[in-house]
């Protein structure tokens, strides 16, 4: 996690420093990289060292420091005027993470799988605020014994690398990582598609379609308050309600609202205020409840769902298919929205979210307030 944060400062400085587009481009990438390159460490430490009440509320919270990270450096930038010096400003995010990060201990997982079993306990006490190491040898410890045993010394596995250990790559083969790992892609596709990501680049041209009378660049600031607001409630339901309600309502609702556009846009020909305000409702509604579930959810899942000995690699996978989705369906949105009608997406992306839902029903486990070995049994 340390490492992840290097590329991202060195794009900065060169952001910063920039006189040319094709040095724009460079640090776009270089961030992309960074981006992405962070997201599978972190998600597995997140999933390791948080207790299983906690684990949902905590994931969801990095949802909500996404989009207040856009809001105020949104607000530097319009106190400043000054691109350069929001950008030396947003340096000091990265340094202040590296420096955190150096105090910040290892998995008591990671430590138990390198046999520093003692190691892992303290650091588990330091993590949970336990005044004893009496009190360290608690059910959660022990379970996660269990659990880190079962996944790299577990019998059963026949995969093999070349010193004879349990090879990372060989468990990807077992149904305790293709199953969940199967689920977590359909997950973060119908997310993807039901938030309106596809939309995202192109919401200017989107609203002025709707027709409504609003200010367009209004619309857009309000639409990332609601997700913020929509993402700070999940971190309070998603522990009473469970990820499976939250999902099933929040795709329903999303799937039903994006019928509803495709239906009154395609069937309304002479445009009036009311439809069109409506129809802008139905979308922000969209983007509400898409932040309030499905969207922070994904994210909760990779966290939680893969087996110890294969969580870094599939976490970084996950992480990487789910940009891979969401970059396709921002790339192809035009020529499908060229082929079919502007309304019609809505209605086609609509109904895919209502087969989701019955998929979901059949294969979404409740995971909340589970222990990482109670999820990974379920999987086996």
């Amino acid at each position: 996690m340390i490492i992840t944060n290097i590329p991202f400062i060195v794009s900065q400085i060169m952001f910063f420093y920039a006189n040319s587009i094709e040095t724009l481009y460079a640090c776009s990438m270089l961030m992309g990289l960074s981006v992405g390159y962070s997201g599978g460490p972190s998600s597995s430490y997140i999933g390791e060292v948080c207790e299983p009440k906690l684990r949902g509320a905590l994931m969801s919270a990095t949802n909500v420091f996404y989009y207040v990270g856009s809001l105020l450096f949104t607000l530097i930038y319009a106190i400043t005027l000054e691109w350069r010096l929001t950008v030396l400003i947003g340096m000091s995010i990265p340094i202040a993470t590296v420096v955190v990060l150096f105090m910040t201990p290892q998995s008591p997982m990671w430590l138990l799988t390198k046999g520093e079993s003692l190691k892992a306990q303290r650091t588990l006490g330091k993590l949970r605020g336990w005044p004893s190491q009496e009190t360290c040898s608690s059910k959660e410890f022990k379970e996660m014994i269990a659990y880190t045993s079962s996944v790299v010394y577990d019998e059963d596995d026949n995969e093999t690398d070349q010193n004879g250990e349990t090879s990372s790559w060989g468990q990807l083969l077992r149904p305790e990582v293709y199953r969940p790992f199967r689920l977590l892609v359909v997950y973060i596709f119908f997310a993807n598609l039901l938030s309106g990501i596809q939309y995202g680049p192109y919401l200017v041209s989107v609203f002025t379609e709707f027709g409504a009378p609003v200010n367009v660049e209004f619309t857009l600031a309000f639409s990332v308050f609601l997700s913020t607001i929509g993402g700070i409630i999940t971190i309070f339901l998603i522990s009473k309600l469970g990820k499976r309600f939250l999902t099933f309502s929040t795709l329903s609702i999303c799937s039903i609202c994006y019928i509803l556009i495709g239906l009154i846009g395609v069937y309304t020909t002479n445009s009036n205020p009311t439809t069109s305000w409506l129809i802008l409702i139905l979308f922000l509604t969209t983007t509400f409840m898409s932040s309030l579930g499905i969207m922070p959810i994904a994210w909760v899942l990779l966290t939680e769902i893969f087996p110890m000995k294969s969580r870094n690699i599939t976490c970084s996978a996950g992480s990487a298919i789910g940009y891979l989705i969401a970059f396709f369906l921002i790339k192809y949105y035009l020529e499908l929205s060229n082929l079919v009608n502007f309304y019609n997406t809505f209605t086609l992306f609509g109904i895919s979210g209502l087969f989701g839902t019955v998929y979901f029903y059949f294969y979404l486990p409740e995971t909340e307030n589970k222990t990482l070995q109670e999820i990974s049994e379920f999987f086996k």
